[in-house]
């Protein structure tokens, strides 16, 4: 039992972070304190009072732990580093966790491209942004390299150079084939040269360029080349129009601003950076009902920038915000170089800040009732669904289906729903090895065990400190199994569960003859299941989810062992010398007719290979029969 009295008289007068358990040893709530001593203390003290959240928070505290650190910086970087591990339920937390996209030149390759990335890597890359639309990122991407012919390809070059024929790109005259050195490397230089000016916001150089191929076309009467260079000529005057000057001083800024209510909050950001504004995006955090704007700005700051891999010099707020100089502190060394908060009083400034003030304003008016429709969709649904089966505390929810034709490919899939919301990165797939034959009970079985087997070994690993739980797939195990069938799925789980000493609820999905839900089967009982619901969604967005993402599996290894090719059967023909032989002879029925001589000419071949592949073609009845079969199925390349 938990001495709160005795613990309490432990607390040492250091700086450190503090660290909240409920009665199930899970983390409720996370803080920093220059005294731990004093702060800790704050919490049990009757007198003490910070709203009803945190009143809410200490009624459910079974036993609390803390970290000392060296200095109240320390503390700040660990707090937020077990928060975003953790998400602890009291504490502020934005409910969106977004990573924003780059423009990435790769001017450390001997043939540059233009590519899309969502992370700032230290590489010999130059990266421009971040921008907070994805879309508006990769429409410029294709815009730069329509003008100037930026190759697409991942080809290694110049080691790569003439060996592969040049792609479509080349034959509608949108890159000049460097892959076949129909370009210089100066030249090709040049152009990258044009598009890092663009990028930088050097616009009118590629405008008058424009204008002027247009003109020229139109006066030679190629109507259709000059309405090619208008559109682009447009498209380009769009980019240079988003590009508003906001600044004269050419620094990099976050505007940030907040409106909040009772129970909700968005805070907008303004992204400018080399004082153009690049776009905006907002956040709705979760916050208690006494928390002051004060509070929830600090706390953003805390996640947003803990998260972001840009941190610009300058951060703008509406309103002072608690621990500024130690935010400081904290910012520049993730930066490298100073970092400032600031409240702006007056000017341009100011007006930034009142915009995106107005902006959070709209949007929290305008995202509340969606919010509450959303919410009802994922978190209301499971509460519908915890209320049908008497159950609480169902975040987790995984769900497997088995996919076959006549035994063939039998694969299985693994789906995950968290907080009623699909969670992708955490399905998985099986290919099924011990079963043969069209079973789905055997292959259940199998399936089931392979995971959750899988899964207990991860866990042993990680308490023995032998595997990261970063790196682990299958440590998490569900609040709930839901079986995509009735008595005989269900038990087919409970069986392995029991065969592996787990104690998991399981819940099957009944449907009906025409294969629509009708119910839930839990604990030997059928429960009827209102169809009008958002339960009765849920159960059926999970049961789709799992059929589509098990037949997607399927689908695609059909779809490797049509392709198969007979060559693949001969030693020594690898993926290069079978795709050298069916560019020269386009069909195996040519194949088999040319001479050794003739397969030794073809590129990539030597005399052994091309043995080989006459010996295979040429061994016996037998072969050649399977060699014409093959013949016959074989798409032509």
């Amino acid at each position: 039992m938990f001495d709160f009295e005795e613990e309490l008289k432990k607390l040492p007068d250091n700086p450190g972070v503090y660290i909240m358990h409920d009665a199930s040893d899970a983390i409720i709530y996370i803080g920093k304190a220059v005294s731990l001593r004093k702060r800790v203390r704050q919490y049990f003290q009757p007198s003490h009072d910070e709203g009803i959240k945190k009143k809410q928070m200490v009624e459910h505290i079974a036993r609390f732990e803390y970290i000392i650190t060296d200095s109240e910086l320390e503390a700040l970087v660990l707090e937020c580093n077990l928060i975003k591990e953790h998400r602890p339920k009291y504490n502020t937390m934005l409910r969106d966790d977004k990573t924003y996209p780059y423009i990435k030149v790769t001017v450390g390759e001997d043939y540059p491209r233009v590519l899309f990335a969502r992370e700032m890597k230290k590489d010999k890359s130059r990266y421009f942004g971040p921008y907070s639309s994805a879309g508006a990122v990769k429409d410029t991407i294709e815009l730069i390299n329509k003008i100037y012919g930026i190759r697409t390809c991942n080809r290694n070059l110049p080691k790569n150079i003439g060996k592969e024929r040049p792609c479509l790109n080349y034959h509608i005259y949108q890159c000049e084939a460097p892959c076949m050195g129909y370009i210089t490397k100066e030249d090709y230089q040049k152009k990258i040269t044009k598009v890092l000016e663009f990028l930088n916001g050097n616009y009118n150089p590629v405008m008058s360029e424009l204008k002027d191929k247009m003109m020229q076309a139109s006066e030679e009467m190629e109507f259709e080349k000059a309405i090619e260079y208008r559109e682009l000529l447009n498209s380009v005057a769009q980019i240079a129009q988003k590009q508003k000057i906001t600044a004269t001083d050419g620094e990099d800024k976050d505007i940030i601003a907040i409106a909040s209510d009772d129970t909700d909050a968005v805070v907008q950001v303004f992204f400018i950076r080399s004082g153009k504004l690049i776009g905006r995006d907002h956040f709705h955090v979760r916050v208690g009902t006494e928390e002051s704007e004060r509070l929830i700005l600090t706390d953003f700051i805390k996640q947003f920038y803990s998260g972001t891999p840009f941190i610009p010099r300058e951060i703008m707020l509406q309103e002072p915000i608690d621990d500024i100089e130690i935010l400081e502190e904290w910012l520049t060394n993730k930066r490298g170089r100073k970092v400032y908060i600031r409240i702006p009083q007056k000017g341009m400034k100011e007006k930034l800040v009142e915009l995106a003030e107005k902006n959070a304003k709209l949007v929290l008016s305008q995202d509340k009732e969606r919010i509450k429709r959303e919410e009802g969709r994922t978190i209301g649904a499971v509460k519908e669904i915890e209320g049908l089966l008497g159950m609480e505390g169902l975040n987790r929810m995984e769900a497997y289906d088995i996919s076959n034709i006549n035994g063939f490919e039998t694969v299985g899939s693994m789906i995950v729903y968290e907080k009623g919301k699909p969670k992708r990165s955490d399905y998985r797939k099986f290919k099924l090895r011990t079963v043969t034959g069209p079973d789905d009970y055997a292959s259940m079985h199998e399936v089931l065990t392979r995971r959750f087997t899988h899964g207990m070994e991860e866990q042993k690993e990680i308490r023995e400190n032998r595997k990261q739980e970063e790196a682990a797939s299958f440590h998490r195990f569900p609040d709930i199994i839901m079986m995509d069938g009735g008595r005989g799925q269900v038990n087919i789980c409970l069986q392995v569960l029991d065969e592996l000493g787990l104690h998991i609820p399981v819940c099957g999905m009944v449907k009906d003859d025409n294969h629509r839900t009708r119910g839930l089967y839990y604990n030997n009982v059928e429960i009827p299941i209102d169809t009008h619901g958002e339960g009765f969604k849920l159960i059926t967005r999970i049961q789709d989810e799992a059929h589509r993402f098990a037949i997607e599996y399927h689908r695609s290894l059909r779809s490797k062992s049509q392709v198969h090719s007979v060559l693949d059967d001969i030693e020594g023909i690898g993926p290069a010398r079978r795709k050298a032989l069916m560019r020269r002879y386009q069909s195996l029925e040519r194949m088999r007719e040319a001479s050794v001589e003739e397969l030794a000419e073809t590129e990539s071949m030597n005399l052994a290979a091309a043995e080989k592949v006459y010996t295979f073609f040429h061994s016996g009845k037998e072969t050649q029969e399977a060699s014409k079969a093959a013949v016959e199925q074989q798409p032509r390349i």
